[in-house]
């Protein structure tokens, strides 16, 4: 029992989940504020589409971080709040000044490309620790970034 944390699972393996997490948020809070910048600077033919479709996806991904921020808590650890952390350990870079909704659409897909292995990487990891909790979580991100994919994709006609 003394290697268990406050919900039951293995210590060791919840900090190597929190850790990873961590690096999860990283990316999440770059990727969250590409996309305002993507809102904020689109311009042309599909301004209207792409600002509220953008609109939509950052709120969406404020939701999740503090998802992730909390689970981190509940896996007994301290969620990363410095941008500064982030940068060092996200695989999302941050994005200059984008007004074409083309690349914004690609970056953003790129962007899901990188967080949905990350989340592909903690079902294994909740997996093995038995962790139901970010099990859960992570089933469901996968699910619905995986549909929006496929519609960003459909904008590009790819």
């Amino acid at each position: 029992m003394k290697n268990l944390n406050a919900i039951g699972l293995d210590s060791a393996k919840s900090k190597k989940l929190a850790e990873k997490l961590n690096v999860l948020l990283a990316n999440y809070s770059l990727f969250y504020q590409n996309t305002r910048g993507y809102h904020w600077n689109i311009k042309g033919e599909k301004f209207f589409e792409l600002h509220l479709k953008f609109e939509e996806l950052y709120n969406d991904l404020v939701l999740k971080i503090d998802e992730v921020a909390e689970r981190i808590l509940t896996l007994g650890h301290s969620p990363n709040h410095k941008y500064s952390d982030y940068k060092k350990v996200a695989k999302i870079t941050e994005a200059g000044k984008v007004t074409d909704g083309k690349k914004a659409v690609e970056d953003i897909l790129h962007s899901f490309k990188i967080v949905i292995a990350l989340q592909r990487e903690l079902l294994t990891l909740s997996g093995d620790a038995g962790d139901e909790g970010t099990n859960a979580l992570m089933s469901d991100y996968i699910r619905a970034q995986e549909k929006l994919v496929w519609m960003y994709s459909a904008f590009l006609q790819k």
